[in-house]
Formats: structure tokens, sequence, C-alpha cells
């Protein structure tokens, strides 16, 4: 069985009409929340396609806002969302985008924190609850969060791969699968590298002390507690 093996068939827990514009949704906001890595406190949402369409009708505003919020799928206050927010002084608006040739049930997730901290993640939801992750800021990427991830934004130069990954199995941590995206030979590039645990944080730190390495974040597979 391929994918997310019984999950697939029988589609996931949650609450909402449909697992696409609503579970998936939410593991969106879920997803841009992790990504971002503390407190958001701010958060735009530009909704592409059929999201932008029909979103609103299945819930998929309060989803999104739900996942940012930190609610997972089957959380029963997911319907609350906009009420919590106003609790949680988060401040949010929706806009329809064209994000162009993109998967209908797209959105990008501008999301800032308390610490100024700032991210725009752009992701679809692809049909099950399941989601892709396509973009971090403008650089392309894809990955699904199902395993703990490890994202790097770095100088494309030599090397850099071979670094990265010794320095992981180093924590005796197993890559499940890599992939590496740049714009041009020699700019920014990115890293995507999805592993069976985490690595510990003093690995993540000699990681981001590589020459070359402009950025670092790991985490956690969306999903779990």
């Amino acid at each position: 069985m391929s994918g997310g093996g019984i999950f697939a068939v029988i589609g996931p827990v949650m609450v909402g009409p449909s697992s696409s514009h609503t579970a998936g949704a939410a593991r969106l906001g879920w997803a841009a929340r992790a990504i971002l890595g503390t407190e958001p406190v701010e958060a735009v949402f530009y909704l592409h396609g059929s999201f932008a369409e029909t979103g609103r009708g299945h819930g998929t505003d309060r989803a999104l806002l739900a996942g940012v919020l930190g609610l997972s799928p089957d959380d029963p206050r997911l319907p609350e969302a906009r009420l919590l927010a106003a609790e949680a002084g988060l401040k949010y608006a929706f806009e329809s985008r064209d994000l162009g040739e993109v998967h209908p049930n797209t959105a990008r997730i501008i999301l800032r924190g308390r610490d100024g901290q700032q991210v725009a993640v752009t992701g679809a939801s692809v049909g099950g609850g399941e989601i892709v992750i396509t973009a971090i800021d403008d650089l392309p990427v894809e990955f699904t969060l199902h395993y703990p991830t490890l994202l790097t934004l770095h100088q494309d130069q030599p090397g850099m791969v071979a670094s990265v990954s010794a320095a992981i199995a180093a924590c005796s941590v197993n890559i499940a699968f890599m992939r590496v995206f740049r714009r041009e030979r020699g700019g920014e590039a990115s890293m995507v590298v999805e592993m069976d645990e985490p690595v510990p944080a003093d690995a993540v730190a000699k990681i981001a002390a590589l020459p070359g390495m402009l950025r670092v974040r790991q985490v956690k597979a969306v999903g779990t507690c």
C-alpha cells in the first residue's frame, strides 16, 4: 500500500465536511506554525483556486486558522477558530490570490512570530487530509512533514550535502529522504532532509555553523504530539 497506508483508504479523523478543504487545510496551517517554530502573532492567508472559490463554505478559512493556532484536524474546537484567534491576540487576514500553475487547493501562509521572525509557507492539500509543502519563502521545496524534517538555506557550493549528511550520520540518525533545490548555480539553495527521528540540538547547531550555511530549521512531524 502506498502513501499514507490505511490513512489513505479510510481518510483522516477530522472535524469538518471535507478532507481536502478542512482536514488538509488544518494540517497546512499546523505545518506553517511548525516551520515558523514559535508562537505566531500575525497571519496572512493567500487562497488559490478551489480554496478561494469554495473554501469558505467548506470551512477552509477556519481550518487554516485553527492549524496556525496549533489545533489538529480532529480538534472539536476547530469551528471556533476565529473566536480562539481573538482570545489569543492573533491578527489575521484572508485574500484570494492567483498563485500561478499550482494545485487548486493551495494556500500561501505568511506568519510573523512574537520575536519578529517571519516565514512564508506555500502548500497544497492533495486529498484525504494529505498535504505537500511546495515553497518556503521564495525557494521551492517538496515535503509532507510525515517525518521529522531538517530544512536549510545555504549557498550552493561543493560539499554542503556531504557535510550535512555527515553531521546527521554522526548522531546515528537515519535519513529517509533528501532533496536539494536551488534557483541558480552558486546562488541560494535549500535542502530538505526527512529523517526517522529528530537530530539533537547540538547537531543542528553544528550544521548551522557550517561555512555557507545561512539558516537551519528542524521541524517535527505534523500530526505528532
